[in-house]
């Protein structure tokens, strides 16, 4: 086994420790020792990144041989780009495995699980990218998700529990990275939302109310405007470079005219007009700022594509590309 298979295997190791401890519901300390394994898996993976790229040398310091560089000193390296969100993202996880001994309380999740969350992805991705290890056949792909228990950070109840200290430390912590995780995107924070639904079956409801419209007392439901950017936030480009690294993740078979194919902005526009996922709210968001409009796809539609592309690989763009081919075109709109 050559060096750097061996510190891959570390780094591998250390990601599991780091899935395993924070989806124990039971250790009090599980964002600490998250924290902990989670920066080690980086740093060796990073460092067996430079060892193929740089040679051996590039993990070691120049004036002290016999040791080796930091994670801050391998993500300088390798991603030299300071304003990057993943860049940043690994920055505070850093800065919360740094301050961990002192400050860290079960609070602090609210706070910083969408940055966990990402960076946990971010990990995976880079992973495949640099040594092409596919960390979902070591882990299955929902246990990398992590379990969550957030409750809402209340100042007064957040000040009167801890010391001014502890106190001021979390809230200034909060105030720091909830601006950022707002102007970034989802390689520096996965926002975590709930969603509430109505239903007329108690059997099926976990909260009941009763409607007042008056709205003194009880609830009064109204219209909610959902931020496109949330929930909508692929444009064509980015749908189809995520449905082509995942057919090249997972070996699919995918074949246009009996060749090899990958989903290119044709394939991607059958796709829209054959399941109608433009008209689907859930799946495209229609801006509609101009005579012209323009569209931006969610999650969901991503992962109904590519569940289409799996369930017939061989025959799904041909399958398409025919029977749209029966109807007369029409205009197309921009993709946004």
């Amino acid at each position: 086994m050559t060096a750097t298979e061996r510190i891959l295997e570390k780094s591998k190791e250390a990601f599991i420790m780091a899935i395993e401890i924070y989806n124990k519901p039971t250790l009090k300390y599980r964002l600490e020792g998250f924290s902990f394994f989670i920066c080690n898996a980086w740093e060796l993976m990073l460092k067996a990144y430079l060892i193929e790229r740089d040679g051996e040398d590039a993990i070691y310091y120049h004036d002290k041989p016999n040791r080796t560089i930091s994670l801050e000193n391998c993500i300088q390296k390798v991603f030299t780009n300071e304003k990057s969100p993943l860049r940043k993202n690994l920055d505070k996880v850093i800065e919360l495995r740094n301050t961990s001994t002192h400050f860290i309380t079960e609070e602090y999740e609210s706070v910083y699980t969408p940055l966990l969350q990402a960076c946990v992805f971010n990990f995976v991705e880079k992973m495949m990218d640099f040594h092409n290890v596919d960390m979902t056949q070591i882990i299955p792909e929902n246990f990398i998700t992590l379990s969550v228990r957030i409750n809402a950070l209340d100042e007064t109840e957040i000040r009167g529990k801890y010391t001014k200290q502890i106190a001021e430390k979390l809230i200034s912590v909060r105030d720091d990275i909830e601006p950022m995780v707002e102007e970034n995107n989802s390689s520096f924070a996965i926002k975590v939302e709930h969603y509430h639904y109505l239903t007329k079956d108690k059997n099926e409801a976990t909260e009941v109310y009763r409607i007042d419209n008056t709205a003194s007392e009880g609830v009064r439901i109204i219209k909610e405007l959902k931020n496109p950017n949330n929930t909508h936030k692929y444009n064509a480009k980015a749908c189809i470079k995520e449905l082509n690294k995942r057919i090249v993740r997972d070996n699919i078979p995918l074949k246009f005219r009996g060749k090899d194919a990958e989903i290119n902005n044709f394939h991607f526009r059958n796709f829209t007009a054959y399941f109608g996922i433009k008209e689907n709210e859930k799946l495209c968001f229609v801006y509609q700022i101009s005579t012209q409009p323009q569209y931006s796809y969610s999650q969901q539609a991503i992962d109904f594509i590519y569940d289409q592309i799996k369930s017939a690989p061989e025959k799904i763009l041909d399958d398409m590309h025919e029977k749209l081919a029966e109807k007369k075109p029409t205009p197309g709109a921009k993709e946004f």
